[in-house]
C-alpha cells in the first residue's frame, strides 16, 4: 500500500510544483510577442450542402498586446496591418442535401456522382460512403430503404439502366471520426426505350 501511495504523490507533486511556478518576465515577453491574426474578409461556403471550401484573408493585428487586453466586441484601439495573407478552409452549411429527381430512358448510362469535387480534392480515403436503395419509389422516407453496393462506392453507375433499376437512390457520407458530413437522395425515373427521347 505505501509504493501505491507514493507513486500517487509524486505525480500530484509536479503538478502542484508546475501550477506554483511563477511567471517569469521573460514569459510574460514570450505572450507580449505572439502575433494574432484575425479574419478580415471571408468568402460563402463553395456548397450548399456537404463540404466545400471558402476563402479567408487573415491580417496581423499591428498592437497584439492593447488588443488581447481590450474587451471582445471593442472597436477602438484595435488596428489591422496590411500584412495578410489569404488561405482555404472547410465550410458546411448543411448535411442534408435533400432529394433530386433523374429522368432517363432505358438503355441509357446513368452516373451519379455522391462526394462531390471538393471531397475528393480532399482525398476519398478520409470518408465512409454507403448507398441504400428504396426500389420502385421516389421518397426522402428512410425506412422504406435498404442497404445497396454499388461497384464503386463514392458514385453510382448504371450501365445500361434497366426499368427496374427505377426508385430513389440514398447516399450517406461520414468522415473519419464517423461525422455525417452529407446526405443525398437521387430519385430516378426510368422511361422505357422509344416512348420519348429526352435529348431532343
Amino acid at each position: 500500500m505505501v509504493l501505491a501511495s507514493e507513486g500517487l504523490h509524486c505525480p500530484l507533486l509536479l503538478l502542484l510544483l508546475l501550477l506554483l511556478h511563477p511567471v517569469g518576465s521573460a514569459d510574460v515577453e514570450d505572450a507580449e510577442e505572439e502575433q494574432v491574426e484575425v479574419v478580415t474578409d471571408s468568402s460563402p461556403c463553395s456548397s450548399t450542402c456537404g463540404l466545400g471550401f471558402k476563402t479567408q484573408t487573415l491580417c496581423l493585428l499591428r498592437d497584439n498586446q492593447r488588443a488581447t487586453e481590450e474587451e471582445p466586441g471593442s472597436e477602438d484601439g484595435t488596428e489591422v496591418s496590411e500584412v495578410c495573407r489569404v488561405h482555404q478552409v472547410t465550410c458546411q452549411e448543411s448535411w442534408q442535401c435533400g432529394l433530386r429527381t433523374l429522368t432517363v430512358t432505358s438503355g441509357q448510362r446513368l452516373e451519379v456522382d455522391c462526394l462531390g469535387d471538393v471531397m475528393k480534392a480532399m482525398g476519398s480515403v478520409s470518408w465512409r460512403v454507403s448507398w441504400r436503395f428504396a426500389r420502385g419509389i421516389i421518397s426522402s422516407d428512410d425506412s422504406l430503404f435498404a442497404r445497396w453496393k454499388p461497384r464503386q462506392l463514392h458514385r453510382l453507375i448504371l450501365d445500361p439502366v434497366r426499368e427496374e433499376d427505377a426508385g430513389t437512390y440514398l447516399c450517406d457520407v461520414q468522415d473519419g471520426s464517423f461525422r455525417r458530413v452529407k446526405r443525398a437522395y437521387w430519385g430516378v425515373r426510368v422511361l422505357p426505350a422509344g416512348i420519348l427521347d429526352l435529348d431532343n
